[in-house]
């Protein structure tokens, strides 16, 4: 054999044995990520329409604070889209755009918390399909949606500055589909974000989300 096919060998067999990059990220194992988050804390979101700012508090709902905590600081946000602008009720976001990651959180199902809070103009929240069933989607208000408090939608924690950024968010493509011309969850959770970029190219999205100390 000479060097040539050698080389070309071994690199076909590191290829066939070595994992997946997002196996190798924090992210990749979502049982892992549970350090409990400050008593407050604030994320700078770097998006594709400027800069806000979410504060949380803990005491609001413990265990959607530190989820959140825990996806922002291993980068699960970095890069995602605003899939759901509903003008007057909500953006939603939280869908990873590398699948294989997607998969792992879409049954990384966490308890409830209490509603301590209204789901005033600006609160973020996680969304829901039912009892203990929050993962990775939250959403911010954009008006006083207090009619989602008896739903079992707890907020944990409010933008401080840019709403103005939130609320110039792209809605063209509205509601999600079946219901609205929006993208369709579960392509887009199989798909991610070549989906989106193929289908809704004018969608804004997040280049960076921090936590700010």
């Amino acid at each position: 054999m000479n060097s040539r096919r050698m080389i070309l060998t071994l690199a076909l067999a590191f290829a066939v044995i070595a994992p997946p990059a997002f196996a190798q990220s924090p992210l990749a194992n979502p049982s892992s990520l549970r350090e409990q988050a400050p008593a407050t804390y604030k994320v700078r979101f770097d998006t594709s329409k400027g800069v806000f700012v979410v504060e949380v508090t803990r005491a609001w709902a413990p265990q959607g604070a530190d989820r959140f905590y825990n996806l922002v600081k291993n980068g699960f946000y970095d890069n995602i889209r605003f899939f759901r602008v509903v003008s007057g009720f909500m953006v939603q976001f939280g869908i990873n755009g590398d699948p294989a990651i997607m998969a792992r959180w879409r049954a990384a199902q966490m308890p409830d918390d209490p509603v301590s809070q209204s789901n005033k103009r600006g609160t973020i929240t996680f969304a829901t399909a039912g009892p203990n069933t929050r993962t990775s989607q939250v959403f911010i208000n954009f008006a006083d949606n207090s009619n989602l408090d008896g739903m079992g939608f707890a907020p944990f924690g409010h933008v401080v500055s840019g709403m103005n950024v939130v609320d110039a968010l792209n809605a063209e493509y509205g509601e999600g589909a079946p219901r609205g011309r929006g993208p369709d969850q579960s392509r887009l959770q199989s798909e991610g974000n070549a989906y989106l970029a193929k289908e809704f190219p004018r969608m804004d999205f997040i280049k960076k989300a921090t936590i700010e100390r």
